[in-house]
């Protein structure tokens, strides 16, 4: 039996501006805008360019509840990891599309790794794995 994980559920306030940081400040692709009638709401999947794996589905708050969890759905810990095997390219290209880092770039063992928020207030890394590491690109 083969499993992988399909999507992950990323809680927005509104699809378009999640749509315009996604595609066009990270530069991913959108493979899915579908409106459901029955439910009054789009199905909007994006995933990181070059990419056959996990898709990011932009789930929009149905109400002030589930609002407030967006921009925190970790807690406030890094929520999502953005693989990359150009780490300085990928870097400076979001630095110029204006996307936050909250950690500067640093090398670990694993990689080269820094922190970044989406438009939400999220955390993410931007990481480039080390060869011979396990999910190097």
């Amino acid at each position: 039996m083969n499993q992988s994980i399909a999507h992950v559920a990323l809680v927005v306030r509104d699809y378009d501006e999640a749509l315009t940081f996604y595609c066009g400040k990270l530069n991913f692709e959108l493979l899915e805008d579908t409106y459901q009638p029955k439910q009054d709401k789009r199905w909007v999947v994006v995933r990181p360019r070059g990419s056959a794996g996990t898709t990011l589905l932009l789930a929009k708050a149905s109400d002030a509840h589930q609002l407030a969890f967006a921009g925190n759905q970790a807690g406030g810990r890094v929520f999502l990891f953005l693989a990359t095997d150009d780490f300085a390219q990928d870097h400076t290209a979001m630095l110029a599309q204006g996307v936050k880092f909250v950690r500067e770039p640093k090398v670990e063992d694993y990689g080269t790794v820094a922190v970044f928020e989406d438009l939400y207030g999220n955390l993410w890394d931007l990481v480039e794995f080390a060869k011979g590491h396990p999910l190097a690109v």
